[in-house]
């Protein structure tokens, strides 16, 4: 179940979002606020997972409200406008709902939400390892299943992660995806490479082979290609 909140300065506006989470099963809207500030000091005590946030208010934008907060849960932009929405997902929004928007519009970014939520909140077992994980790609937060990742490749400042029919870009780094990635099943072989261990089909002394890809061992790297021969 995921405990939300809305924020937006529209009466109407709210009671949208509160009749559409209504009806679906794993919100628990526990409040409104027409007032960004009174909302503000209603987190000093609660910890909701989620928040409906409208970004066009009079006082503060949901944007800078946003900024403000210090660790702050999952956030869905609700707005009449569209030309924030670059802006919002570089704020790790969840997703960014245009008003007027449909209950299926709105389940969605719920379920996405809903993902994201037990993906994090998953217990930290080294015994479990996920089927799969959110990356953010564009403006999006996209979801991988992990086995069909074959390799993940550094561009510049973005990552490849190639899967077996695309490749999806993302803006993370090399770190940040060896942590995400469960390192029992991924191996960083270069600094611009990670392999999924289980499509590994040849090694030799330069090179980790993915049917007929071959891609570099790095040096101080080569010690990892020992995790790979053992599964």
């Amino acid at each position: 179940m995921l405990r939300a909140i809305a924020i937006d300065d529209e009466p109407i506006a709210l009671e949208v979002v509160k009749s559409l989470s209504a009806k679906v099963p794993f919100i628990d809207l526990i409040a409104t606020f027409t007032n960004a500030f009174e909302a503000l000091s209603f987190l000093k005590n609660e910890k909701p997972d989620l928040i409906f946030l409208d970004i066009k208010m009079p006082d503060i934008t949901g944007i800078d409200w946003l900024k403000s907060v210090t660790h702050p849960p999952m956030v869905i932009f609700t707005t009449a406008y569209s030309e924030h929405a670059v802006e919002s997902f570089e704020l790790d929004a969840v997703d960014y709902l245009l008003k007027p928007f449909s209950l299926a519009r709105f389940l969605k970014a719920a379920n996405k939400a809903h993902e994201l939520h037990r993906l994090k909140n998953q217990p930290h077992d080294n015994n479990i390892i996920p089927q799969s994980i959110f990356i953010k790609s564009g403006y999006e937060q996209v979801k991988i299943d992990l086995g069909d990742i074959t390799y993940v490749q550094s561009a510049g400042n973005y990552l490849h992660f190639v899967l077996h029919h695309q490749k999806i870009l993302s803006r993370l780094t090399m770190s940040e995806a060896e942590e995400i990635l469960p390192a029992i099943k991924f191996t960083r072989i270069h600094r611009s490479y990670i392999v999924a261990n289980d499509k590994v089909t040849k090694i030799d002394k330069n090179f980790v082979w993915i049917n007929n890809i071959n891609l570099p061992i790095g040096a101080g790297y080569s010690s990892g290609t020992e995790q790979i021969i053992k599964i």
